[in-house]
């Protein structure tokens, strides 16, 4: 599968369904836009036809209200049909603006609540361990979602019972709802936290589809915690690096634009 023109289709999906349902957290999806290309086009290991195969990888997104960028992909990977993303957000639908697993195939978990994603996957990947499964567990969170202490409580433990089963991206675009990383909590040095905690670190381009490819599938005899340094609102110039499209939906002449946009850069 082609994951440039599939981060450029979730992108554009994404764009649609905010506009349709007036909902938000458009830059919170573009910035984690590549990698579940890269998940969903290369790496995880699924089948559309049986989504609660048990050999399948697990993936949660714990940061949920980028719910919208998983529909579009399970959408996009043949999950369901693709005419469905239209009616995201609005009523009776069961799209919601947060992730939910209820009646959506492909969906591991119902996130929203932050710091909750973690502590689920590392369950997840102690379970594969114990019954001596080969799957893996892949958890996308947020910067802003590691203020949390359970995601912390969650990467002591994960070494300890040396989960090298269990991947985490952090999807780090340094923005967080109302105010920049570094101005609510400063994370930094953030690599060297993970570190200390026993994990194999990788410091990745979160828009770079190689890096992120290997980053994603070298194996490792430790956990491993990808760092993606992304830009949030990314693929729409007056989006990228904006604390405003964190809520803001795309209407009228912002929304014929951004499409333009991302229509010319493919």
């Amino acid at each position: 599968m082609d994951t440039l023109k599939l981060a450029n289709t979730i992108r554009k999906d994404v764009l649609r369904m905010t506009n349709l349902g007036s909902s938000g957290h458009i830059g919170s999806v573009f910035s984690i836009a590549d990698i579940l290309a890269v998940l969903y086009g290369e790496v995880l290991s699924y089948d559309v036809k049986n989504p609660t195969w048990e050999d399948r990888d697990r993936f949660i997104l714990s940061k949920g209200h980028a719910g919208a960028g998983i529909y579009a992909a399970l959408a996009r990977s043949g999950f369901f049909d693709v005419a469905k993303l239209d009616t995201h957000y609005k009523d009776g639908s069961d799209l919601s603006g947060h992730v939910s697993h209820k009646g959506i195939p492909g969906v591991e978990f119902s996130t929203g609540a932050l710091g909750h994603g973690l502590s689920v996957g590392v369950g997840m990947a102690l379970d594969a361990k114990r019954k001596k499964k080969d799957h893996k567990v892949f958890v996308i969170v947020g910067d802003g979602e590691c203020d949390e202490g359970s995601i912390w409580e969650a990467a002591l433990f994960s070494p300890h019972h040396n989960l090298n089963n269990l991947v985490v991206i952090v999807d780090y675009n340094k923005i967080q709802s109302l105010n920049t990383v570094e101005n609510v909590l400063s994370l930094e040095p953030f690599s060297d936290k993970w570190k200390s905690f026993g994990w194999d670190t990788r410091v990745v381009d979160g828009h770079d589809h190689e890096s992120l490819r290997v980053a994603l599938t070298t194996p490792s005899s430790s956990p491993i915690a990808i760092i993606a340094n992304t830009v949030k609102g990314k693929g729409v110039s007056f989006m990228e690096n904006t604390i405003l499209w964190h809520y803001r939906t795309a209407k009228g002449e912002e929304y014929d634009a951004a499409i333009k946009e991302l229509e010319e850069s493919v």
